[in-house]
């Protein structure tokens, strides 16, 4: 065992050139969802936060159950979609990093949009009077929250992040964890450690620990910035 935590620290020591480019694409391919997720969560989030139509409801409950849809799930649907009698796959993405991207997306995306809707709309409630006063609509008003919900949203979007970063079941099915090209640091643990390659496992898992621990530390340390500086 300490022999195998020996290598394990030795390949991160050494910057270890499998580990540097698995670190990598997970970093790239997560990042890339991260953005896609916040670009499509953040207005949907904020849209239900202010509207009002028939079924609102149902939508709500049904985005806050899409936040714990399991990742195998959309990795069968995307692998669905983009397989060669998919809808798409005349574009050629299945076992690409682009179908991760597109898997991963879908998992941040319910997330964040559920995590706006619910800061959004605790602000609307406040601000909706002063709103009415001065002549600004519910369309009007999504950007001004946005904007003064920024610091509770960025936190929003860090937890999508982790939730990209940690996912392992959509991306082993659509990006088939292909060496050197698809395979990123959760895969890749699960493959090496059924393989006895413990010691890489244990340096790429102490790295993803590393950075869901940042996150979280940058989650929290944002929060209480905020609230020292604005209240």
């Amino acid at each position: 065992m300490l022999s195998t935590l020996a290598d394990a620290f030795l390949l991160l020591g050494s910057l270890d050139h499998r580990l540097l480019e698995i670190v990598g694409l997970s970093l790239r391919v997560s990042l890339s969802a991260l953005l896609f997720g916040a670009l499509l969560g953040l207005p949907l989030g904020a849209w239900l936060a202010v509207a009002s139509f028939p079924g609102r409801g149902i939508l709500i409950v049904t985005l806050n159950a899409l936040m714990g849809l399991p990742s195998v799930v959309v990795g069968v649907l995307v692998y669905l979609a983009l397989s060669r009698s998919g809808p798409f796959g005349s574009y050629g993405l299945l076992f690409s990093p682009s179908a991760m991207i597109v898997a991963q997306s879908l998992l941040v995306v319910p997330l964040i949009a559920a995590v706006t809707r619910q800061i959004v709309e605790d602000a609307w409630k406040d601000y909706a009077p002063e709103f009415s006063v001065i002549g600004i609509g519910r369309p009007q008003a999504v950007g001004l929250l946005l904007a003064d919900c920024r610091f509770s949203l960025s936190v929003a979007t860090l937890a999508g992040l982790g939730r990209a970063m940690s996912e392992v079941g959509a991306v082993m099915i659509v990006g088939g964890n292909i060496d050197g090209y698809t395979r990123v640091m959760t895969t890749a643990i699960a493959l090496e450690t059924s393989k006895g390659d413990l010691a890489l496992s244990i340096a790429l898992g102490l790295v993803l620990m590393t950075i869901i621990l940042g996150l979280n530390v940058a989650a929290y340390g944002l929060r209480c910035w905020a609230a020292r500086r604005y209240g």
